[in-house]
């Protein structure tokens, strides 16, 4: 594996077997090619970490939280970008094939893609128990 992405941040809140830590974006998330699927946006985000030691930690802590550079990254980038394209690209044209125009074909396309959304919406449970955040007291 590779090596561990780490985020200083404060806990928010703790709940049965989570916790939730409001870090600030770093530098290092600009470059990432993954950084839609993490949640990267604005100045500072908040994470859901689950662990079964949530009653260990306090609102206000201060705490770092660790993600395993891995094969995440690449599977991440297939679902979120590859896959809406390999969608979008398959409707299109093949709605093109089948003699629809241009338009209709486009607005098919597009509709295919936001369905892709939401269905990898739904299966982010899936997702949450593959990428795999940890917690530690700084």
């Amino acid at each position: 594996m590779g090596h561990t992405i780490r985020h200083r941040g404060v806990v928010e809140r703790a709940e049965r077997d989570r916790v939730f830590v409001r870090v600030e974006k770093e530098s290092a998330c600009a470059g990432c090619h993954a950084k839609g699927l993490c949640g990267e946006s604005g100045s500072e985000r908040v994470i859901e970490v689950h662990t079964s030691q949530a009653e260990e930690y306090r609102a206000g802590e201060r705490v770092v939280v660790a993600l395993e550079r891995g094969s995440m990254g690449a599977l991440s980038v297939l679902w979120a970008y590859v896959l809406p394209l390999v969608v979008l690209l398959v409707v299109l044209f093949g709605l093109h094939a089948l003699g629809v125009g241009d338009g209709p074909a486009a607005l098919a396309s597009i509709g295919a893609v936001a369905l892709y959304y939401v269905g990898l919406r739904v299966m982010r449970h899936y997702f949450d128990r593959k990428i795999k955040f940890t917690i530690i007291k700084e």
